[in-house]
């Protein structure tokens, strides 16, 4: 959730420290602060707020030292606040994490005991207060950290500096990212390639229980039994990790924009001209697969719903979906002959991790679609598959939602082809169908004032409705999501059918209901749904294609047109409109799109 960085450079660390924040801010914009050691003297600088308050505090308060930490927290233990936020220091001992220590408490009450004094609220100071206890009965800064690491529980990304030492960093891994990079004299530590991409093209990634002791010249790893590591040093492409608005107001308008390019290059990573569908390794063969379960979080685990409709209907393999938070606690069976699916942008995100190795063992194999191919969760997958989205900055997911469903849906005809169910004709007709998907989406982008004027509206709401049927109905989900991330707008989403069973009595004249409905098999039904709303004074905007349009739009609120469409593929387009809704609609609000409160990028915490 955090994002952390370390420097062990020639140059000044702290405008270094700041700049690979700024590519970390996505993480966490709840406080920021920067530690380095300069003349052997440890110091630090931290500001509340965004990253930009601690830019403002250190043209006043240079920091001067070419060794140092960085921070950008989101808040787990104790309030957003100076005092809280990161680096921690103790003594001589500064620390930056990232996650939750658990036994944080015990820790405390046991240092308590030997007459330590507590400062902040947090659970990491409690790291930096028991490292600096160990130095102070004799331990050396190697020693007193491995002795830290060892009495730790939970989840953490660590980097630890300290006072008198300007060519020393430790860092650790437990359950959050971490990734080593390699300069010329100089060494780095980030929550992710993107942090470093400036730094360096020269990254290896820390494994689950790694410590690592950095010097300018030397990195020696050690595994969870305390035993040398090597891990592989991998070249990253620079040109991957880009992080720009290229003219946008916003990331967000910029990876809606995005949209049709990224698509296309999934396609072309995964569907052979001949029309074969192509993935890595040694792939999968779906006639040894007799059910799928599906764990995701969040806008992925719509992703997941919405593939459950394809995987039943298209591929007739039964599909049973979780969200990553609950899967595990429920302890749930998994027959054999079971694939475990699961879908994450970052590839990092702490439940659906934990899911995943709930279900090996289980499982007959474990399946990932993810964005970052490096991540941990596509590590520890049979196979993954990733969605080339590209990096994606804007905290509400847009470019990677669709990207998922896209190669989602390669997965569902690769399942119908091996399971015999859809005849080569058949699936011809899809792929046809999703080679021109790209085209189609750029089309229904150029509806942007339509949903512009729409959001106009919305904006003034405090609750929204959203509904749709069949496999509309995730993406009346996701469209929900969207509304309350990023405008704060209540919204929630019901299953047209259902709207009688409850729902409709919250309907009135201040309640509009946004209604998802393609002119497909279950059109006539939706309508209807919608006409009991409008019965009831409710304002509907309508989005659906000019057929579906023509024969239902009278009375509406507002309407939005979307490109025809094969049915199948009608979930793909129709997120388009869900996420220039909740765009322009926050936009209008004057709310922060790319960093709305209380959220983060990548949830690396239960």
């Amino acid at each position: 959730m955090c994002g952390i960085v370390g420097v062990l450079g020639n140059h000044e660390a702290a405008p270094i420290l700041v700049e690979a924040l700024k590519r970390l801010e996505y993480r966490g914009y709840d406080s920021a602060g920067i530690a380095t050691v300069n003349a052997g003297k440890l110091a630090r600088r931290r500001a509340v707020g965004k990253l930009v308050n601690l830019s403002d505090l250190l043209v006043h308060e240079p920091l001067a030292g070419k060794s140092g930490i960085g921070h950008t927290r989101w808040a787990t233990h104790g309030a957003p606040s100076v005092t809280n936020a990161h680096p921690h220091q103790a003594g001589g001992v500064a620390v930056v994490h990232n996650g939750i220590i658990e036994n944080f408490r015990e820790l405390r009450a046991e240092l308590a005991e030997h007459g330590v004094e507590f400062v902040t609220e947090t659970d990491t100071e409690t790291v930096a207060l028991l490292t600096q206890h160990y130095m102070t009965l004799g331990d050396g800064p190697v020693a007193a950290a491995t002795k830290t690491l060892a009495r730790l529980e939970g989840a953490f990304a660590l980097a630890f500096l300290f006072d008198g030492h300007d060519d020393l960093m430790i860092a650790a891994r437990k359950g959050s990212p971490l990734a080593i990079g390699y300069g010329t004299g100089e060494m780095f530590v980030g929550s992710d390639a993107i942090a470093l991409s400036p730094l360096t093209d020269r990254i290896s990634y820390l494994e689950e229980g790694d410590r690592a002791v950095l010097t300018r010249t030397s990195v020696e790893i050690t595994d969870a039994n305390g035993a040398l590591a090597n891990r592989a040093i991998k070249t990253i492409q620079i040109d991957a990790t880009r992080i720009d608005k290229d003219g946008h107001k916003h990331f967000m308008a910029k990876e809606i924009a995005e949209q049709p390019a990224v698509i296309g290059q999934a396609l072309a990573h995964y569907l052979s001209d001949d029309g074969a569908i192509t993935l890595p390794g040694k792939g999968l063969d779906f006639s040894t697969i007799d059910r799928i379960t599906m764990v995701a979080c969040g806008t992925a685990s719509y992703a997941c719903l919405t593939a459950k409709y394809w995987f039943e209907q298209i591929a007739r393999l039964p599909v049973e979906v979780d969200v990553a938070s609950e899967f595990r606690y429920r302890e749930p069976p998994i027959p054999a002959r079971t694939m475990a699916l699961f879908v994450s942008q970052s590839g990092e995100t702490a439940d659906t991790l934990a899911a995943l190795r709930y279900c090996k063992g289980k499982a007959s194999s474990i399946t990932s679609v993810i964005n970052v191919p490096e991540s941990s969760i596509a590590r520890e997958s049979d196979l993954a598959l990733p969605i080339y989205a590209g990096v994606e900055v804007g905290v509400a997911s847009t470019k990677a939602f669709t990207c998922q469903l896209t190669v989602l849906f390669m997965l569902v005809l690769k399942a119908a082809r091996d399971r015999g169910v859809l005849d080569e004709a058949d699936i011809a007709d899809h792929i046809r169908a999703l080679r021109g998907l790209p085209s189609i989406i750029n089309a229904s982008l150029a509806q942007n004032d339509a949903m512009r004027a729409a959001a106009r509206k919305l904006s003034s709401a405090r609750d929204v409705l959203f509904l749709g049927r069949g496999q509309m109905y995730p993406i009346a989900h996701e469209g929900a999501l969207k509304l309350k991330e990023i405008s704060y707008i209540h919204a929630e989403a019901y299953a047209s059918g259902e709207l009688k069973h409850g729902p409709i009595a919250l309907v009135d004249e201040n309640v509009p209901v946004v209604v998802m409905a393609p002119r497909d098999a279950l059109f006539d039904k939706t309508v209807s749904n919608m006409q009991e709303v409008m019965a009831r004074k409710g304002k509907v905007i309508l989005i659906s294609d000019a057929k579906g349009l023509v024969e239902a739009s009278e009375g509406v609120w507002a309407s939005i047109e979307m490109p025809p469409i094969a049915d199948a593929l009608a979930p793909i387009l129709y997120a388009i409109p869900a996420q220039l809704l909740a765009y322009h609609t926050a936009v209008f609000k004057g709310t922060d799109v790319d960093q709305p409160r209380n959220l983060a990028k990548s949830v690396t915490v239960e």
